[in-house]
């Protein structure tokens, strides 16, 4: 029997692999931009993958589910940092709508998981 791994959610690998996308464009800003919207932008955008992989960690289905909903909180601050660098111009329209279409895929993604965590686990 193979169990699940964490490498193998799909959420938690797209919004990893956006994660590491969005640190190469901000890595390269200019200090003031980085200080103020690089730092928020990176830590909201690294929290969608860190809290799928911490609930993934859990054991207790609550506990787990929970984990889940805070990454789709991240999802949302990510996206509000992603408006506000297109409209401040730190990134490119291509790169915004890289960005706005997998922040727009990941919640259909994440509440499958919350779905299938809460039909699967007991307890």
């Amino acid at each position: 029997m193979k169990y699940l791994e964490l490498n193998d959610i799909t959420s938690y690998k797209k919004a990893f692999l956006l994660s590491n996308y969005v640190w190469d464009i901000i890595s390269s800003w200019k200090f003031f931009e980085k200080e103020t919207v690089g730092i928020q932008f990176v830590r909201s955008i690294d929290s969608i993958s860190a809290n799928i992989a911490e609930g993934f960690g859990r054991f207790n289905k609550k506990d787990k589910i929970k984990f889940y909903y805070y990454s789709l909180g991240s999802v949302r601050e990510s996206l509000d940092w992603n408006e506000k660098s297109k409209i401040r111009k730190l990134i490119s329209e291509s790169q915004y709508k890289k960005i706005f279409s997998e922040l727009e895929f990941l919640p259909k993604e994440i509440h499958q998981l919350i779905k299938f965590t809460f039909s699967k686990l007991k307890q």
